[in-house]
């Protein structure tokens, strides 16, 4: 969903200040961020930079994401309420649902749904992505949380980036894990075959991920708790799949499975301090239902006796 909107400047400027005030309902941040996205022209041709001046007379054209229409379309998106006060919001994510919007992608999100029920975070800096702290895969369901104020924003952005949280994630598993528990310690980048795709590379950023079994279904699967101490792109599929045990069904890194339409993965706990009272505090998601009936039908043709995994939805 976009619209069109297209003008002639009157004056010498900024492309950035031109747009803002053609179309006012957009902050120069929001515009900056359409400009860097690509979705400005100047005379048919794309501009490049925010900073680059517009003479009188130029067409302009702007290929405007209408996010607040995807807002009001989100209203009668329910949301999973775990937690809330008034700086943070914790939610349960369902799977298959986009956590914000980007390029190429005309769906309403979780942000949209979460805008729609609290309008006060469309302020947060003035940007589409204003309340998201972190972010889970489509199809991982689980713990994620929002803030509610520019300054709960910073306040958990800043524990995610100095790895002050916990993060604890349920995963089935594709094969028998050599190791009952065991620490992957591999840096994560651009799957230099696969845009799509991340890999383990030489050179690319740190990620720590620690897995126990808690279940094993013969050579088939095995059901693991995985806690993760960075917060890298698919960076459980990945570790997995490069240690030769992708995540169940997951069709990027693995196979699809018979047993569960999506990659088996649940962020189950989040653990982290509230910027309203500085207490520290941890949320437990619910394994949802297609989890939980993958995990059964496991231990049912396996015949293996069910271990306390957690709540189920």
């Amino acid at each position: 969903m976009s619209a069109d909107v297209a003008f002639v400047a009157d004056a010498e400027d900024r492309l950035d200040r031109v747009v803002t005030a053609a179309i006012p309902a957009l902050s120069r941040s929001q515009v900056r961020r359409l400009i860097e996205d690509g979705h400005v022209t100047i005379g048919g041709v794309v501009a490049e930079r925010a900073s680059t001046t517009v003479h009188p007379g130029a067409q302009i054209e702007v290929d405007q994401p209408v996010t607040r229409d995807l807002d009001l379309a989100s209203e009668d998106v329910p949301l999973d309420i775990l937690y809330e006060d008034e700086e943070t919001l914790v939610l349960n994510k369902q799977p298959g649902v986009i956590v914000h919007p980007r390029p190429g992608v005309d769906e309403v999100t979780l942000i949209n749904a979460v805008r729609a029920h609290y309008p006060e975070v469309r302020d947060i800096n003035e940007t589409d992505r204003g309340g998201v702290v972190h972010r889970l895969d489509r199809d991982t369901s689980g713990v994620i949380v929002f803030a509610k104020s520019e300054g709960a924003q910073f306040a958990l952005k800043e524990q995610w980036k100095q790895r002050e949280t916990t993060k604890q994630y349920i995963a089935i598993v594709e094969g028998h894990p050599d190791s009952r528990e065991s620490i992957i310690d591999a840096p994560l980048g651009a799957d230099p075959a696969d845009p799509r795709r991340r890999a383990v590379v030489e050179h690319g950023q740190s990620a720590r991920s620690e897995y126990r079994v808690l279940e094993q279904y013969g050579d088939e699967a095995a059901l693991l708790s995985v806690r993760i101490y960075t917060g890298r792109t698919h960076q459980i599929r990945v570790h997995m799949t490069a240690i030769g045990h992708p995540v169940l069904s997951d069709r990027l890194y693995g196979h699809p499975s018979e047993h569960i339409g999506r990659q088996a993965l649940h962020a189950q706990r989040l653990g982290f301090t509230l910027p309203s009272n500085g207490a520290w505090r941890e949320f437990v998601a619910p394994i949802p239902e297609d989890l939980r009936d993958a995990i059964n039908a496991l231990r049912a043709k396996h015949d293996v006796t069910p271990t306390e995994i957690g709540p189920t939805a």
